[in-house]
């Protein structure tokens, strides 16, 4: 669609990606519509994302095949999972091919128990890589303190990495620095870094929703006309540290030997309150060279009545960084919010994989 907003949002630098994946979108061709008609260049997983999928009767076959074989639970997880990122990965490959690799990718995230464990996330990495096996896949691995190291070992294997649940400045500038090590163990051991792609996963929404419930609580003036702008502000900061960080010397280095850049990626941009505008954290997060990764509905919003103005991130670096300085002064903990938010994120992923291994192990057994 040439004249639509989701058209004027990729002409102005933004991916679009869909976060969302189900069997069902693949065998009724509705991810080449999205491909089609909306302008979607990828899509994100996640065990929320797919343990609402298992519920289509689209698996039915392919449990009992498996229940057939005597696979267990977490086999079975590990087999459709992958199948449907290879099938996606497929779907995706001309886009991949058009971009050059920055775009037609599709995510798959190592199981939420591994969070902190590091030689286990490592390990699954490569296996999910290895069964995958597509060049357009992406392993998404979280931006724990133990998945710095992980997201170092597997980037220098040559595997691309989505690194999810950032919610802080800090946390995400130890995200590009444990992407740039690894591009620098990858290239001593004669990787070729142009194979290399990696995202980081910044998350806005939920961001809001945290330091909101915050500012109600503290319930002064000045704290309640913050209400609704962390987020945004959050994001936008995240851009500046994008750029600061790959223009450095150690940065330029490994870009001028073929590496590519580490894409900021906004995630969670659904909007969750509903007296805000839905099209919130796409329409103010335009930016060259990033990834907005939307739930269908924000995505068929940005469609119908998104208003994409250019670039709304670069030039508003000094009220981002207001926003916060505020935020800090009517006494909300920048760092506690960011803490609470990451541990919320394992544990609401590990509540949804444990769905998952609930269904499955139900489908199992009624497919015996």
């Amino acid at each position: 669609m040439t004249n639509s907003p989701t058209a004027a949002l990729s002409e102005a630098g933004v991916s679009i990606w869909l976060d969302d994946l189900s069997r069902e979108r693949l065998v009724t061709g509705d991810l080449e519509r999205l491909i089609a008609d909306r302008n979607v260049v990828g899509v994100t997983t996640n065990p929320t994302i797919f343990a609402a999928a298992l519920k289509s009767d689209t698996y039915h076959d392919h449990l009992h095949e498996l229940a057939v074989a005597g696979a267990d639970v977490d086999t079975a997880i590990f087999d459709i999972t992958t199948d449907d990122v290879r099938a996606a990965a497929d779907v995706f490959r001309p886009v991949y091919d058009r971009t050059g690799g920055v775009d037609g990718r599709v995510s798959i995230e190592v199981a939420p128990g591994l969070a902190r464990d590091t030689a286990g996330t490592i390990t699954e990495a490569k296996a999910l890589w290895a069964k995958v096996d597509r060049p357009n896949a992406l392993i998404k691995i979280p931006a724990t303190v133990e998945g710095l190291e992980a997201i170092t070992a597997a980037t220098a294997a040559g595997i691309s990495v989505n690194i999810t649940l950032i919610f802080s400045l800090d946390r995400y500038r130890e995200v590009i620095h444990a992407y740039l090590s690894g591009l620098e163990q990858a290239e001593e051991a004669g990787i070729d870094l142009s194979t290399i792609h990696s995202v980081a996963s910044f998350f806005v929404s939920r961001v809001d929703t945290e330091i909101d419930k915050r500012l109600t609580a503290i319930g002064t003036p000045e704290a309640l006309a913050l209400k609704s702008k962390a987020g945004v502000a959050n994001a936008r900061l995240a851009y500046q540290l994008y750029e600061a960080e790959f223009a450095t010397e150690r940065a330029t280095a490994l870009l001028a030997a073929g590496a590519n850049r580490q894409r900021p990626l906004w995630a969670s941009t659904g909007v969750k309150d509903p007296s805000l505008p839905d099209t919130l954290y796409v329409t103010e997060l335009v930016a060259s060279g990033v990834v907005n990764t939307m739930p269908e509905k924000t995505l068929e919003a940005t469609f119908d009545h998104g208003v994409i103005a250019g670039d709304t991130v670069t030039g508003a670096y000094a009220d981002a960084g207001a926003v916060l300085d505020a935020l800090a002064a009517v006494g909300v903990d920048y760092d506690d919010v960011t803490l609470t938010l990451e541990n919320e994120g394992v544990e609401k992923f590990i509540v949804s994989w444990g769905e998952l291994i609930d269904s499955v192990r139900t489908a199992l057994e009624a497919a015996r």
